[in-house]
């Protein structure tokens, strides 16, 4: 046994080389600090003798920094999800408004549709009406044969037809339009213009007239106005936008002439 064994030793505890290194580059920096003031000083300046002791970084600390940071990753998750949440109830409040939408404008299509077709509807039961009303108006007697009769029929079926400048039917005329393509069902081609017409044929008077003779208003070959003499002091034309096609007596509005194609 050694005669030094008894004797307790006083060397100090070794560090770890990770905290030595530590507090060799705090102790560095800290000398070094002190050096530059010193230099800088006056050189009368007493010597510092002060040590100042740096903070050491401990295991505690160390984990209250993890733990902090783990918390911050948690609640940015948190948000994200959150985010991503809104955003997919965004997305979907925004297909059903489209979706709504399409549908307010198919309901809407399908309610024109229909209005249009009752519209469809009720027009073609007016001129049903129309039809059948001209074919049983009473017209006035006259002896009319042969072609002046087949040209007061033809007349008689557009009764109720509106009155419209330039128009040349089936539905609209104006009044020599309806004169000439009365006379064209029995192969009479008469003039387009009322001022035409009035010279067509062969003059007569007022008083001599037979049912088909062209009546006009004006003088001959300056008329405005022609229809067709159809008996019994009554003639047909495509009167005004007011009447349109209707049956007038000449004693309310007698005719300038009267021409005679037949």
């Amino acid at each position: 046994m050694s005669h030094t064994a008894h004797i307790p030793s006083h060397r100090k505890p070794r560090r770890s080389a990770s905290k030595l290194a530590l507090r060799a580059g705090v102790a560095g920096g800290v000398l070094s600090t002190m050096a530059v003031a010193g230099a800088a000083g006056p050189a009368n300046a007493e010597p510092v003798t002060e040590t100042i002791e740096m903070p050491t970084l401990t295991s505690g600390a160390l984990s209250a920094a993890v733990s902090q940071s783990a918390e911050a990753t948690q609640q940015v998750a948190l948000d994200l999800e959150l985010q991503a949440q809104e955003d997919a109830a965004a997305a979907k409040a925004a297909k059903s408004a489209k979706l709504a939408h399409a549908e307010a404008e198919r309901k809407a299509e399908a309610k024109k549709k229909a209005e249009a077709k009752k519209r469809a509807e009720a027009e073609a039961k007016e001129r049903a009406s129309r039809s059948s009303e001209r074919t049983t108006l009473s017209a006035p007697t006259s002896n009319a044969t042969g072609s002046a009769a087949t040209v007061v029929a033809f007349l008689k079926a557009q009764l109720g037809d509106a009155y419209v400048m330039g128009a040349s039917g089936p539905n609209s005329w104006d009044c020599s339009s309806l004169v000439q393509a009365a006379f064209r069902t029995v192969g009479v081609d008469l003039p387009r213009v009322s001022q035409d017409q009035s010279v067509a044929g062969t003059q007569v008077g007022t008083s001599n007239l037979q049912v088909g003779d062209i009546l006009y208003w004006g003088g001959a070959g300056s008329a405005y106005h022609t229809g067709v003499y159809i008996g019994d002091g009554k003639y047909l034309d495509a009167a005004n936008p007011g009447k349109g096609v209707v049956i007038q007596d000449l004693s309310g509005y007698p005719a300038s002439g009267a021409v005679r194609v037949l």
